[in-house]
C-alpha cells in the first residue's frame, strides 16, 4: 500500500461531458493518488460508446466498449515513472453502476484504481495474478471510503 504520496502529472480529458461535474479532476486525482506505487505521468479520458468501441477494437481487436482501458506506455520495470492513458467509457460505466446497483461514484472510483494499477504493471491473467490485484482495490477503494466492488449483495 502507498505509504507516501507520489508525484502525478494528471491530464483529465472529457471529450464525453456527461460525467465531468460528477467526477471532476480533483476526484480523480485523489483516487488515482490512493492507487500509486510509483511517480506517474497518467491521462484519463471519458468517452462515448463509439470511441470506446473503436479503441478496444484497434487495439485489443475486441468490436465492444468495455468499462476501462489502460495504455501502458511504461516498458521498464525500472523506470522510475509510470506512464499510461486510461480511458473510461461512459456509457459503460453508468450501465454497468445501474445493473450492480452501485453508486456511480463508486464504481468510477473501482475503474480508475484498477486503471492505475493496470498502469503499474499489475494484471488478472490468472487466478494468483487476479487475487493479487484484487485485494489491492480493495483496499485502496476502503481507504478511500467505498465499499468492496466484488462483495455480491
Amino acid at each position: 500500500m502507498p505509504a507516501k504520496r507520489n508525484s502525478l502529472t494528471l491530464s483529465v480529458q472529457y471529450p464525453d461531458p456527461r460525467l465531468k461535474e460528477i467526477i471532476p479532476r480533483s476526484k480523480l486525482r485523489r483516487w488515482v493518488q490512493a492507487a500509486l506505487f510509483a511517480p506517474a505521468e497518467l491521462a484519463i479520458r471519458f468517452v462515448d460508446a463509439e470511441e470506446g468501441q473503436m479503441l478496444n477494437r484497434d487495439y485489443r481487436g475486441k468490436d465492444y466498449a468495455t468499462n476501462v482501458l489502460t495504455f501502458a506506455y511504461t516498458e521498464d520495470e525500472d523506470s522510475e515513472v509510470t506512464q499510461a492513458d486510461i480511458i473510461l467509457c461512459t456509457d459503460v460505466l453508468q450501465r454497468e453502476a445501474t445493473e450492480q446497483g452501485k453508486p456511480l461514484e463508486a464504481h468510477a472510483a473501482h475503474l480508475v484504481v484498477h486503471g492505475v494499477l493496470h498502469a503499474q504493471g499489475y494484471d488478472h491473467e490468472d487466478e494468483d495474478e487476479a487475487a493479487e490485484m484484487e485485494g489491492l482495490e480493495v483496499d485502496i477503494l476502503e481507504k478511500l471510503g467505498f465499499a468492496n466492488p466484488y462483495a455480491v449483495h
